[in-house]
Order: structure tokens, then C-alpha cells, then sequence
């Protein structure tokens, strides 16, 4: 372990402390529910101390950092791609990590085929999906709007002609006004559950929820999430990209 970027001694407990608190409470509100640790702009140095202490589910935002630290880091560590995803670069993605856990953002068809198409070519393992759905509708942000577009991602998904993808399940980012509210249910969270007992449904699936920050990943968990995807209150502040 020696051979990889170590945080000083004061980073680490402070890292491996920020991670327990959190970690404490989603096992205080479903002991299930998986944490995953969101690296973005940090070093690798931080998610090694994390990774002592047998934690392996990072998640990164930008294809290019996820690629640079996973030639850093060990092979065992799972990678979540959080970031959006742009069809330029499922190729680098798909064939530079072999260890790529899940990509989370699929919004498209397209997207789906050439990530398949490029790990087929490459013969890398199974890459799990999440579709992305737009479920506050807001302009800015990615994810399916239309029902007709998830219902045929997932019948190319469960297709013979798919080989290198898994459809793991359903991801939606609240918006900020549902995430901040003093409502007993998020709204955005409600309408990606009832979307996943209507998938479901149709195509004899059992969909996991993954909903849920910094900021609202309580909230998530209440209602049913099955991942929640944390950085700040783990790594602390970031850099924007521009300062990087």
C-alpha cells in the first residue's frame, strides 16, 4: 500500500472520521443502504485513506480525473462515474477503467450502445447502469423526460444484442428546492420511486433507487434509496474546475 499516494496522518483521521459520522447515519436509517464516497477534485492521497480502512465504492464526475486516478489507485477499489456523460467519451471510459462499477447517468439510447459497443470490443467485465431521470424537469439538468425513451433503453438493456451492461437502476438528483424543504416527502424522490414500482412492473425487474446528497441523503434513504452518493461532508469543500 506503501507504493500508492498516502495522506499525512492528520488528513487521514480527519477524512476517515468525516466518513464514519456519515456512514453512522445511513446505517442508523437502513443498514443496507450503500455509501458511496464522492472524490471529485480531491487527491488520490484522500481516497487512500479511506481505503485502509476497507472502504472500495469511490465516485467520480469527470471521465479524464476518473481515468488518471485509476491508474493511481488499486485495482479492487469500484468506481462509480456520477459526472455528466458525453457520448465523445463512453469510448475512454468504457475501455481505460476495468474496474468501473456503475455509470449513473445514462440519459440516452446512443450513449448505452456505444458504452456497450466499446466494452464488448474491449472484453472488459459487466459495467452497471443507472438510467437518469429528470423527475423535478428541470432544464439544466440531464436525465429521461419521456417514457417511451426508458422504455426502450430497457428493452435494448434485457436485448441479446446488449452484453456488457447491467441495469442496475434508477438515479435522479432533487432539486434544490425539494431537497431544502421542510415537506415530510420529497417529491422528486416520490416520483423516481413510483416510477420504479411501475418499471418494475412492466418488464418483471427489481430496479435499486440511487437519490440522494450531501444534503438530502437522509431524506433518500426514508424513502427508499438504495445508494446515496456523498462528498463534501466526507472530503470537504472543493476547488471548482476552474481553479484547479
Amino acid at each position: 500500500m506503501s507504493s500508492y499516494p498516502q495522506p499525512t496522518e492528520e488528513r487521514a483521521q480527519e477524512l476517515i472520521s468525516n466518513y464514519n459520522k456519515i456512514y453512522e447515519k445511513v446505517q442508523s436509517l437502513n443498514p443496507k443502504t450503500k455509501l458511496i464516497a464522492v472524490s471529485k477534485f480531491k487527491p488520490s492521497s484522500d481516497i487512500m485513506a479511506l481505503y485502509s480502512q476497507g472502504i472500495r465504492h469511490f465516485g467520480e464526475n469527470y471521465v479524464q480525473e476518473l481515468i488518471q486516478k485509476s491508474k493511481e489507485l488499486p485495482q479492487d477499489i469500484n468506481w462509480h462515474f456520477i459526472g455528466g456523460l458525453q457520448s465523445g467519451k463512453t469510448k475512454d471510459l468504457s475501455n481505460k477503467i476495468q474496474n468501473l462499477y456503475s455509470v449513473e447517468t445514462i440519459d440516452s439510447l446512443k450513449k448505452c450502445k456505444q458504452l456497450n459497443n466499446a466494452r464488448e470490443r474491449k472484453e472488459g467485465d459487466i459495467i452497471n447502469v443507472f438510467l437518469q431521470i429528470n423527475t423535478s424537469g428541470e432544464e439544466q439538468k440531464s436525465g429521461f423526460l419521456e417514457i417511451n425513451d426508458i422504455y426502450e433503453v430497457i428493452e435494448y438493456l434485457k436485448s441479446e444484442e446488449c452484453k456488457k451492461l447491467n441495469l442496475l437502476g434508477l438515479m435522479t438528483i432533487g432539486s434544490f428546492n425539494e431537497s431544502t424543504s421542510q415537506n415530510e416527502e420529497n417529491q422528486d424522490f416520490k416520483k423516481l420511486v413510483d416510477l420504479k414500482n411501475q418499471l418494475d412492473e412492466k418488464f418483471n425487474l427489481n430496479l435499486q433507487l440511487n437519490m440522494g446528497m450531501s444534503n438530502d441523503f437522509g431524506q433518500a434513504i426514508k424513502q427508499g434509496s438504495n445508494w446515496v452518493r456523498v462528498g463534501s461532508s466526507i472530503f470537504g469543500a472543493r476547488p471548482t474546475k476552474e481553479e484547479i
